[in-house]
C-alpha cells in the first residue's frame, strides 16, 4: 500500500497543480484562440488591449506582488521599451531580434538602476520610482535626434518570416503576436515562481530578516526582481507602442504607472491570475463608462476626470473591504464551496496584529 503525503510546496511545485487545472487553462487557451473568428476588430482590439496591459502587469506584479517592493515608475521602463524597440527596427533589425533585444535592454537598465534603489524600503522607494517616471519625460525630450521628442515617433509595420502584422490593418495577427508573448511571459513567470529565485523573493517580500537568516543575499535578489521586472515591462512597452501607432513622451505619463499600481492591487497582490483581472478593469473601464453614458443619454457631455475618479474609487473600496484584490475574492468563494456546510464567517477575518520581525525590516 503506497502512502501520499501532500504538503503545502505540492501546490508551488507543479506546474499545474492537479489535472482540473490544466483543463481549464486549457479551455482558457482554446478560447483565446477561437476569439478572431468570433469578435470583430473593435472587440478584438479591446482584447489585445487586456493582454498587453497583464503583461505590463505581470512585470510589475513580480516586483511588488511577489518581493514587495513597490514601484511608481514603471512607466519609464515601458518608453524604453518601446523606444528601443521602435530605434533597433528603424536600424534595419528585424522584429524577432529587435523585440527580445529591447527586453533585455529595459531589464539591464532596470538593473543598472536597481543598485541605488534597493537600498530604500516603502514610501522612499515609491517616491524614487516616481521621480524616475517623470525624468524619463524629460529624457525623451531631450534626446530628440533619437526619440524625436515631441513629435513621436510611428510604429513601422512588422514583418516575421514575410508575414507583415499591423494593428490597424491585420488585427488577428497582432492579437496572435500579442497573444503568443503573453502565453510565453505567463509560463517564465509560473516557473520563475517555483525555482529557487522565485522562493527568494518570496522570503524577502515577507521578511528581509528571516530571507537573511535562512542564506538570502537580499541585495542580489533585488536586483535579480528588478531586472526581470523590467524586461517583462520593456516587452509591453514594445507592444503598447505597436498598438497605439504613434507615441511620444506623454504616452508613458506618470499616470500610466500609476494606473499599473492600482491594476495589480485591484486584480490581487501576488497572483499571475490578479494581472489578467486587473488588465480587464483597466482596459473595459473606459468603454464600460463610455457606453454608461450613452444609455443615460450623456454620451456628448464630456466629464473631466471621470475615468480616473472611478478607478481611484473602485481602488478605495477593495483596498477596505477585499484587500486581496479580485482572486483573492475569487479564493474565498472557492474555499467557502469546498468547505461547505462546515464554512464559518469569521474564516476569513483580517488579522490586526503583526509579527515582530515585520518591525525590524
Amino acid at each position: 500500500m503506497r502512502i501520499h503525503f501532500k504538503t503545502s510546496y505540492n501546490h508551488d511545485i507543479r506546474l499545474f497543480p492537479d489535472r482540473w487545472s490544466f483543463l481549464v487553462y486549457a479551455i482558457l487557451i482554446v478560447i483565446a484562440v477561437v476569439l478572431p473568428w468570433v469578435l470583430d476588430d473593435f472587440f478584438l482590439g479591446e482584447v489585445t488591449n487586456v493582454l498587453i496591459w497583464a503583461i505590463a502587469g505581470l512585470g510589475l506584479m513580480l516586483l511588488t506582488g511577489q518581493t514587495g517592493q513597490a514601484s511608481l515608475g514603471h512607466a519609464a521602463f515601458l518608453a524604453l521599451g518601446c523606444y528601443s524597440c521602435i530605434i533597433f527596427m528603424e536600424q534595419g533589425w528585424p522584429f524577432l531580434i529587435a523585440f527580445p533585444a529591447a527586453g533585455i535592454l529595459t531589464g539591464v537598465v532596470g538593473t543598472i538602476i536597481a543598485i541605488p534603489a534597493i537600498r530604500l524600503h516603502g514610501i522612499y522607494l515609491a517616491i524614487a520610482t516616481i521621480a524616475l517616471s517623470i525624468l524619463a519625460d524629460d529624457i525623451i525630450v531631450l534626446m530628440e535626434p533619437i526619440t524625436d521628442g515631441v513629435s513621436g515617433k510611428f510604429a513601422p509595420m512588422i514583418t516575421i518570416f514575410g508575414i507583415e502584422i499591423e494593428r490597424w490593418t491585420t488585427p488577428d495577427r497582432f492579437y496572435w503576436l500579442v497573444l503568443a508573448v503573453t502565453i510565453l511571459c505567463t509560463l517564465g513567470y509560473r516557473n520563475l515562481l517555483r525555482s529557487p529565485l522565485g522562493r527568494a523573493f518570496a522570503a524577502v517580500r515577507d521578511s528581509e530578516v528571516s530571507a537573511s537568516a535562512m542564506g538570502v543575499h537580499i541585495a542580489r535578489t533585488k536586483a535579480a526582481a528588478f531586472g526581470i521586472s523590467c524586461a517583462i515591462t520593456g516587452l509591453a512597452g514594445a507592444l503598447m507602442g505597436f498598438y497605439a501607432g504613434a507615441f511620444n513622451n506623454e504616452t508613458f505619463s506618470i499616470v500610466i504607472s500609476i494606473t499599473l499600481l492600482m491594476m495589480i492591487v485591484i486584480g490581487g497582490l501576488g497572483s499571475i491570475h490578479g494581472a489578467f483581472f486587473g488588465a480587464v478593469v483597466v482596459a473595459f473601464l473606459p468603454q464600460f463608462l463610455s457606453m454608461t453614458k450613452d444609455f443615460v443619454g450623456g454620451g456628448s457631455v464630456a466629464i473631466p476626470g471621470l475615468e480616473t475618479g472611478v478607478f481611484g474609487m473602485i481602488l478605495i473600496l477593495f483596498i477596505l473591504f477585499e484587500p486581496m484584490g479580485i482572486y483573492g475574492r475569487w479564493m474565498k468563494i472557492r474555499i467557502w464551496f469546498e468547505l461547505f456546510p462546515f464554512a464559518r464567517k469569521d474564516m476569513f477575518k483580517r488579522q490586526k496584529s503583526y509579527l515582530k520581525t515585520e518591525r525590524l525590516r
